[in-house]
């Protein structure tokens, strides 16, 4: 993002142009065949004055171009600016405070903030620019600078354009407002990922399966097929019902044998 944030503003802040016309007056004496105009940003072009000759002896008359564009051109420039300031402390934060930029989501969230109001911004700044520069365009066109100057409106006289204003630069520098738009409205999701909303909107389904898993464990497998209903661990079995040493006669038989023999002796 800083990138195409330097070139939006660099095409567009560093551009400085001009146009060349000539006049050829019937008295070719009076005549002036490179009639030069330089304009720059930020399109003031009403304070853009240049010399043109009457046709009327030696005298000259000075002429100002129509506009004044800086408003859309100077928001664009300042967007670009912002927006590329901005995008190199987050690129500092990501790297080397990302457990701070983590804490308590308020950094997650002030970044989604930021990041949709800068594709608002990006959109209005490049469609006023466009509309701008569309402007720029006629006003600096030099079939209309022409019908501007006395001389001209002699057809005695010969007026031409030489040469035409080259906007290349500009018509880039709309092109890269509208990507910078494109690039930072693609990224909102992405750091919408990062912020509480889209986690809180993904915890419940995992809720929803440990729920019906603990319903499953409750009343299903554990409990119908060996638990306390299925019989085969806790049935009294064998120790209980047939334990000679509690219940038999085996014990008693015992103690008779070893009663026997003292029995015996004393009746001898």
């Amino acid at each position: 993002k800083e990138l195409f944030a330097i070139f939006a503003f660099a095409t567009c802040g560093g551009y400085s142009g001009g146009l060349r016309l000539s006049v050829d007056c019937a008295n070719k004496s009076e005549s002036d065949l490179s009639i030069d105009i330089a304009f720059a940003y930020p399109f003031r072009l009403h304070q853009v004055n240049f010399d043109a000759p009457t046709c009327e002896g030696k005298r000259r008359e000075t002429l100002s171009l129509i506009g004044d564009f800086s408003s859309s051109a100077e928001f664009f420039v300042t967007i670009a600016v912002f927006a590329f300031l901005y995008s190199l402390a987050a690129t500092v934060v990501y790297i080397f405070f990302q457990n701070k930029y983590r804490e308590n989501n308020r950094g997650p969230l002030i970044d989604f903030i930021v990041t949709v109001v800068f594709s608002f911004l990006w959109l209005v700044g490049s469609s006023a620019w466009a509309k701008g520069l569309s402007d720029v365009k006629i006003a600096t066109d030099p079939d209309e600078v022409l019908l501007l100057m006395s001389a001209c409106k002699q057809q005695s006289n010969k007026c031409m354009p030489v040469r035409s204003p080259v906007m290349s630069s500009l018509n880039t520098s709309v092109v890269f407002g509208f990507l910078n738009f494109i690039l930072w409205a693609g990224n909102i999701w992405f750091v919408f990922k990062e912020t509480g909303w889209h986690s809180s909107g993904q915890r419940h389904p995992p809720d929803t399966m440990e729920k019906q898993a603990s319903s499953y464990n409750q009343g299903g497998y554990n409990q119908d097929n060996y638990g306390p209903t299925g019989g085969y661990n806790q049935p009294a079995g064998f120790d209980q019902q047939a334990n000679y040493g509690q219940v038999g006669e085996y014990g008693q038989q015992q103690s008779y044998s070893q009663s026997g023999p003292t029995s015996f002796a004393n009746q001898i």
